[in-house]
């Protein structure tokens, strides 16, 4: 079973920049697709990035721009670079991982996922 554990997350003030990492067991992360997503409070869960195994990635239109999700196959981890960071990124963003399309992921489609690390952008 693959577990996930995100990394990285704090407090912020707007137009700072955040490295969110996701660190992942098991041997088959280098042909998963993975992706962050977040949840605010009282909000949906929302797709920000993911990534194919290949590199192909798909970004949300409120993040297009200013975050950059990419992956390291040997160190089986992924990462969010979060730049110009806004009050309204304020959420819970955890990793997941799934067998499917960056596509099918974008849906919000995962297999599993990890707990979260919090980020909290001040104004």
């Amino acid at each position: 079973q693959v577990q996930l554990v995100e990394s990285g997350g704090g407090l912020v003030q707007a137009g700072d920049s955040l490295r969110l990492s996701c660190a992942a067991s098991g041997r088959t992360f280098g042909r998963q697709t993975m992706g962050w997503f977040r949840q605010a409070p009282g909000k949906q869960r929302e797709l920000v990035a993911v990534i194919s195994s290949g590199g192909t990635t798909i970004y949300a239109d409120s993040v297009k721009g200013r975050f950059t999700i990419s992956r390291d196959n040997a160190k089986n981890t992924v990462y969010l670079q979060m730049n110009s960071l806004k009050p309204e990124d304020t959420a819970l963003y955890y990793c997941a991982g799934y067998g499917g399309t960056v596509q099918q992921m974008s849906n919000i489609s995962y297999n599993y996922r990890g707990q979260g690390t919090q980020v909290t952008v001040s104004s």
